[in-house]
């Protein structure tokens, strides 16, 4: 397992050992005792999303409750975003871009940040697990190309939900102590 830090303290890249031959491969998708070495948290809920190319789901986070992510994409291509809402964090405010696009890599998303991720190819399978249970009541979406954040996205007229487009900017929406 490989550790890659990113500039986001406590955002970080694990790179699983993919073991190949002319059969496919095998991964070690998750084993708590090699995360824990890693990670001093418990999973509780594990979600699926599929979404066509061009789809933006975020930047999502829980003001109370909040979830950390361990976050794969399983099959095709996503830009992941996390932007550190703490405001007690140096980083506040900041973001860190990843990309995602084969399936022993994982990206950690503490507890704290907002998430997202856009869609590069059709079909994207997102997979993450996370340490608390969602919470419709304590949802919150930041908005995605709030100018403040200035985030590069590839495109500047994604597919977005109802709720992504009600995104509030970084000045407005609640954030963590």
């Amino acid at each position: 397992m490989k550790i890659t830090e990113t500039t986001l303290e406590g955002v970080i890249i694990i790179e699983q050992t993919k073991f190949l031959d002319d059969r496919g491969f095998f991964i070690e998708s998750y084993n708590k005792r090699d995360l824990e070495s890693v990670l001093d948290v418990e999973f509780v809920q594990d979600n699926h999303s599929c979404s066509t190319i061009n789809v933006l789901r975020g930047l999502h986070y829980q003001v109370v409750k909040p979830q950390g992510k361990l976050v794969r994409c399983m099959d095709g291509w996503i830009t992941d975003v996390v932007v550190d809402l703490r405001q007690s964090s140096p980083n506040f405010g900041e973001h860190v871009v990843v990309q995602l696009n084969s399936p022993e890599v994982m990206l950690w998303v503490p507890p704290g940040f907002a998430h997202g991720f856009y869609t590069k190819t059709g079909n994207a399978h997102v997979s993450y697990k996370t340490t608390d249970y969602y919470y419709k009541e304590y949802d919150r979406t930041l908005l995605w190309n709030d100018p403040d954040l200035n985030i590069e996205w590839e495109s500047f007229s994604p597919i977005l939900s109802e709720k992504d487009q009600k995104g509030k900017p970084l000045h407005e929406c609640d954030k963590y102590d």
